[in-house]
């Protein structure tokens, strides 16, 4: 036995004997089966995802227009918000009372003060040499793209000039021009505007575009040398967890020189936590988390600005060829349980005959390289589970298939507003019949491949997290029939954060007040206090 099992104590109440036995790609290389999945997500690692670690962000200049960040320009003059007519294709003009949709402009960032905007139909602005500004080029060059300066009194005013060195002007509400000559003041003149900044996305994409080529590389390398080391796959495994899931990028595949912006040495990372899987009698999930064309809008998924048109077909070809290269270099290491084709595709995005026909190539591709591993597949956002349940069955030709859940009371108005027992009923009653109603004859594996110990309720305790979590790993103990995955091993906040969780029990157990505990550990007693 490990000599320090926290976890593996705590859990035992809660892995239902009813759980299959997990066969694997490790059988083929001669390790013997072992029970359902206890493994934690290396989230935020070779994924970057700027709410797990912020500070990562803080070095670079104009940190706030980051590649996906909206703005909005109102004209001081006219006191008019500037708009695209249309939503794009036709001219700017500057005579909106309130901002919208048509008002509103994603940055793709080319330097720290000069971008390219993008107006909601997903043309971008042009400034023509003779002074015309309209929305209507489907990609950016020199003439889309614009400086920003910003007041040095006062950074919501600013100026914007064009390739042409004019800068842009609101003389009439009809018609923004690019026709200013010579250098304005930031008193009351046609070309100062006030810009309302709504920075959304912090990712991958944006953290290497804002450091640039130059300091984004060292930036990289310290952080992936420094989130997840090989003292934390001892740590995970003496405290009773069996795998971890890994989340990787499209780019991982053209390592050690992915595609702008980002940076390579991901696949390094990713050949270190097999070694260190391997190392302490670990598996490891690859979890295909951002993919080319990108499957939701969401940070984690590679996005630049927020568009999501991965279903295009040459974008899921690419994803094909990613799978591949992962298949091919880890089919054969003996620390591999499965990989999972794509993370979190969005509803809104991808239809289900898309991601149908994604997951049947994704998994003849797994097929060529292994017979043995998982191949997992994700749930669609906003989408009912059920759909593909019923369609990974052996009748249809999958074995050694599962199916990826994400539970978190969190995200959606439902959970908004609610007391702790509430979320704690919850856990018990619709989130234990989710899991039975996926239960499917001849059907896949059910994996929650995501869940977390943080509740939206306001104050509190230490207890409620405690009952909390100690049902979701009663519900998900039992009900899911591979395994959980808890999210994630690091991160600035405690109740997503593995490891200090942990390392809160065992603080908790050394004081005084704590002789007298029980030495078999029978909940997760998580210390809201440690910070």
């Amino acid at each position: 036995m490990p000599a320090r099992p926290l976890l593996l104590l705590l859990l035992l109440p809660f892995l239902s004997a009813s759980g299959r036995q997990i066969t694997n790609a490790s059988d083929h290389h001669g390790g013997e089966a072992f029970g359902k999945i206890r493994a934690v997500n290396l989230g935020g690692w070779l994924v970057i995802e700027k709410w797990i670690k912020p500070s990562l962000f803080d070095g670079i200049p104009n940190k706030d227009l980051l590649d996906g960040t909206q703005i909005q320009l109102r004209s001081l003059k006219l006191g008019l918000f500037v708009s695209a007519d249309g939503g794009g294709g036709q001219k700017i003009s500057v005579n909106r009372p309130s901002a919208s949709e048509w008002e509103t402009f994603k940055l793709w960032r080319v330097t720290s003060t000069r971008f390219q905007l993008r107006v909601s139909n997903n043309d971008f602005v042009s400034a023509s040499d003779e002074g015309a500004v309209e929305a209507s080029k489907s990609s950016p060059d020199m003439w889309e793209t614009f400086e920003i300066i910003r007041d040095p009194s006062s950074s919501k005013r600013v100026h914007l000039r064009a390739h042409s060195g004019m800068y842009l002007q609101a003389k009439d509400p009809s018609q923004l021009t690019a026709d200013y000559k010579g250098t304005p003041g930031w008193d009351n003149n046609p070309a100062v505007f006030e810009m309302f900044v709504n920075t959304l996305l912090g990712g991958e994409f944006q953290l290497a575009n804002g450091y640039g080529l130059a300091a984004a590389p060292a930036i990289f390398e310290q952080h992936r040398n420094g989130l997840v080391t090989a003292n934390d796959f001892k740590f995970l495994a003496s405290n009773g967890i069996n795998a971890v899931r890994i989340p990787v990028g499209w780019w991982i595949a053209y390592d050690p020189k992915p595609p702008f912006p980002f940076v390579g040495g991901s696949l390094q990372a990713l050949d270190n936590a097999f070694q260190w899987a391997g190392m302490n009698n670990m598996k490891v999930i690859i979890d295909l988390h951002g993919a080319p064309g990108s499957q939701n809008p969401w940070e984690h998924s590679g996005t630049r600005d927020g568009v999501s048109i991965w279903s295009q077909p040459k974008y899921i070809s690419q994803t094909i060829q990613v799978i591949d290269f992962l298949a091919s270099r880890y089919s054969k290491n003996p620390a591999l349980l499965g990989i999972e084709l794509l993370n979190e595709p969005r509803s809104d995005d991808v239809s289900f005959e898309t991601l149908k026909q994604y997951y049947t190539l994704g998994y003849q591709t797994v097929r060529k390289h292994t017979s043995t591993a998982y191949v997992i597949m994700c749930q669609r956002i906003g989408a009912d589970p059920n759909e593909l349940a019923n369609l990974l069955t052996k009748e249809n030709g999958y074995s050694n298939v599962a199916l990826d859940i994400h539970l978190y009371n969190l995200f959606y108005v439902t959970f908004y507003g609610k007391s702790v027992q509430w979320n704690i009923d919850y856990v018990y009653n619709e989130r234990k019949q989710q899991l039975d109603s996926l239960r499917v004859t001849g059907g896949p594996a059910i994996f929650v491949g995501e869940w977390t110990n943080e509740l939206n309720v306001t104050g509190a305790s230490s207890s409620d997290y405690t009952a909390y979590a100690t049902a979701q790993l009663e519900v998900f103990g039992a009900g899911a029939s591979l395994g959980w995955s808890f999210w994630c091993l690091k991160n600035d906040n405690l109740h997503w954060d593995f490891e200090r969780i942990l390392e809160a029990q065992v603080a908790k157990m050394k004081t005084p007040q704590a002789t007298n505990r029980p030495s078999k550990i029978d909940h997760w007693d998580c210390e809201e206090e440690i910070r």
